[in-house]
């Protein structure tokens, strides 16, 4: 289980880059930035709450996340979700884990139930910034699906 789940972070790091760099391509549309800035603050927070911590922050939604910041963020939330991954036995994706949510309510779920919500929860937030970039007048977008990313490692000899 450990082995998927840091394919899929893997995954998401690479879907998050391909989309930079279009967002700086297109110099910065606010909204896809806005959404981008969502996406890593969000993983940052289920990171901290998947260690026990609390949220770090008061809003999913920070105001102070700069391109530049984004594009630290990706790497950083990367490179920290695997080392938090790596030093898991097998048997932690299934443990309960405890937290409060923004609005202040106690709740419990799974590991591994949480790391999957990450995902999918950063392919929505992809799937808008891409929309918010078609209305900000890019032409093209990068694919960012997962079976696109599969064949890009495979072909590379990484899997």
């Amino acid at each position: 289980m450990k082995n998927y789940f840091i394919k899929l972070f893997n995954y998401d790091r690479f879907a998050n880059e391909l989309l930079l760099k279009v967002i700086l391509e297109a110099n910065e549309p606010t909204k896809p930035v806005q959404l981008l800035a969502h996406l890593l603050a969000a993983e940052l927070v289920w990171l901290r709450r998947s260690k026990g911590l609390p949220n770090g922050m008061s809003s999913p939604w920070p105001d102070d996340f700069t391109i530049a910041h984004c594009e630290e963020l990706i790497i950083e939330n990367h490179e920290a979700w695997l080392a938090y991954l790596n030093q898991l036995p097998d048997v932690d994706f299934d443990s309960i884990i405890t937290y409060q949510n923004f609005r202040g309510d106690h709740l419990q779920d799974e590991l591994k139930d949480i790391l999957a919500h990450v995902i999918n929860h950063s392919t929505h937030t992809r799937a808008q910034i891409g929309q918010q970039l078609k209305l900000a007048g890019v032409q093209s977008l990068p694919i960012t699906d997962y079976s696109q990313y599969l064949r890009i490692i495979k072909g590379k000899g990484i899997i």
